[in-house]
């Protein structure tokens, strides 16, 4: 019988008890919030009244008294992007705020991430002077750049960072900074995305323009900053952080704008080019769908164009930038099929000398990979293996770069930190957050690295249940197998990482099966009761021709809502499977 290729073990989660939180809630919902931590009715407002204060963020005093000079004395304000789709965002939310609220002077720049790799560095600075600039904002980087911001004060400029990364032990001698995980700052949210600290930036710069009397001495309106929220749901699901209270109002929020027709061009433009309806959009269409052509952009060429896309006000010009965009996708997935098949390659070569299991902590590296995909390969790898990877490129000079992906229970950058503090020199540079970082090192390096990543990874393994586990919410009844069902989860969330979409699991009859694109799998399936026929699909399957004339098959599954002329119907999207 078929199976696939990295077996798992379905958990179920506790069945909590429904005793009386959520009185006007159906017994499903119910259970899923409750299974989630969220007890009171409270935890399901997703109003913006209930985000907290943006004074609550350790800085935002002193990087607003900057910015309001710098607007009110018309100085030229240049923003340094990061290049992906969390930096993206931002831009496009600082430009367009920043512009709103009266500063004249607004450009940016975005590093190629092939010519100057990331944040605020000297050679960037260098760049940035051509501009002639007085003050320069960093948007989601800016909290490792030590000489990068001394580099630009040595010019006499400005520097204000805003980032969400996490901090080393020295910070930037910026003239002010904003980061929720700066330590003891008492902001409740710390998985704010970039996008996120940019939004609560424009928050208190408007209040702070209010109460100065700006909009009423110079007649500029005062903008509604919730027409940028499309643009932070963006930002904050593409960059996979975590949707706490804080991120899912914001998400929640810009995701009712998406569907009320609110949204930019080039967001409407991203998801119409992927197939997606704007008007039903969720959370999961802005991660699938929007968010990797915004990336594709950064990984292959240059995020201007994504950010540019972004900006964008007319609405043909926006579909044109996202048809080149899906064009740069399209090319990055044939880049990723491509590697997938080199980095397997390796690893049954390392099985014939090691066990892949017996490895704690995998790296990979190709002469031939590119620079802008290890992120996904990196990615694609710890879902196979289970196991903290990292994917190295050549960077030029006899430098590689690698990008690393993590699991629950290992938080890679302390992972590199004590690498670093253990072996001064290894790393070059590196930086990020629990399950994603990024570092550098010299190319005959790479043997000795990855002998002490596997080993350092070792110690942070112990305790942790290795089973490549799939959390499921249990088994649906035939009656819950239905678009009333679907529906009711579709507008529950937003769902995302941290608070995960609900997972359901059962056996099933397989009526019909056959294959659809190239490797996806289309079913036809017997609900529980045998009275009724529910389909289901499987995207990107491994050998989908093994699993045609399967006639019964365990599932793990999503209940989703399938669109197709206009009619809607219940589907299962399936996560896993076991014949």
């Amino acid at each position: 019988m078929p199976h696939h290729p990295v077996p798992k073990k379905i958990i179920r989660r506790p069945v909590p008890q429904l005793n009386g939180h959520f009185p006007n809630l159906s017994p499903l919902l119910q259970r899923i919030y409750l299974s989630r931590n969220l007890t009171e009715p409270e935890e399901l407002d997703r109003t913006l009244v209930k985000l907290p204060s943006p004074w609550l963020l350790s800085g935002m005093e002193n990087l607003v008294g900057h910015l309001v000079k710098a607007i009110k004395d018309q100085k030229h304000l240049l923003i340094v992007a990061d290049f992906d789709a969390d930096g993206a965002t931002s831009c496009a939310v600082g430009m367009l705020g920043l512009k709103a609220m009266g500063a004249e002077k607004v450009s940016y720049i975005v590093p190629n991430r092939f010519e100057f790799g990331y944040g605020l560095t000297p050679e960037i600075v260098a760049v940035a002077a051509r501009h002639r600039p007085d003050v320069l904002i960093t948007v989601d980087n800016g909290i490792s750049s030590i000489e990068g911001v001394k580099a630009a004060k040595a010019l006499g400029l400005t520097v204000l960072v805003t980032d969400h990364h996490l901090p080393g032990e020295e910070l930037p001698e910026a003239d002010a900074i904003v980061n929720p995980n700066q330590l003891g700052d008492p902001f409740p949210c710390k998985a704010l995305a970039g996008v996120g600290v940019m939004f609560y930036v424009l928050m208190a710069l408007r209040s702070r323009l209010r109460e100065n009397g700006w909009f009423a001495q110079t007649g500029i309106p005062e903008p509604n900053l919730a027409q940028w929220l499309d643009l932070v749901a963006l930002g904050t699901v593409a960059d996979v952080v975590a949707l706490d209270r804080v991120n899912r109002i914001l998400v929640h929020q810009g995701l009712l704008r998406i569907r009320q027709g609110h949204a930019r061009p080039g967001i409407v433009a991203l998801l119409e080019i992927a197939g997606r309806k704007p008007a039903s959009a969720v959370a999961a269409d802005l991660g699938f769908f929007a968010g990797p052509r915004l990336n594709a952009a950064g990984r292959l060429e240059d995020m201007g164009q994504g950010i540019e896309c972004l900006l964008c006000e007319d609405v043909a010009v926006a579909r044109s930038m996202a048809t080149q965009l899906d064009h740069l996708n399209r090319d990055r997935r044939e880049i990723e099929d491509q590697m997938k098949l080199d980095a397997y390659a390796i690893l049954a070569n390392l099985d014939t000398v090691k066990r892949t299991k017996d490895l704690a902590g995998v790296c990979l590296f190709d002469a031939s990979w590119h620079q802008g995909v290890i992120g996904i390969l990196a990615s694609r790898v710890k879902d196979r293996l289970h196991r903290p990877v990292i994917a190295f490129a050549p960077a030029g000079n006899g430098e590689i770069k690698g990008s690393a992906r993590s699991i629950p229970g290992v938080h890679i950058r302390d992972v590199l930190s004590n690498l670093a503090s253990a072996q001064p020199g290894l790393l070059t540079r590196f930086g990020g957050h629990a399950m994603a970082a990024g570092l550098s090192l010299d190319e005959c390096n790479f043997p000795e690295f990855a002998r002490l990543f596997d080993n350092e990874v070792r110690k942070h393994l112990v305790g942790l249940d290795l089973a490549h586990a799939v959390h499921s919410d249990g088994e649906l009844s035939p009656d819950e197998l239905r678009l009333e069902s679907a529906e009711i989860l579709q507008q529950a969330g937003p769902w995302g990482q941290g608070f995960p979409e609900p997972l359901f699991d059962g056996e099933f009859d397989v009526v019909q099966s056959r294959i659809v694109g190239e490797k996806h799998l289309k079913l036809v399936l017997k609900t529980p009761d045998q009275k009724r026929m529910i389909d289901g699909i499987a995207f990107f399957v491994d050998d989908p021709e093994s699993w045609l004339g399967c006639q019964r098959i365990k599932l793990a599954y999503r209940l989703d809502v399938n669109e197709f002329r206009d009619n809607r119907s219940v589907q299962m999207r399936i996560e896993y499977m076991e014949g």
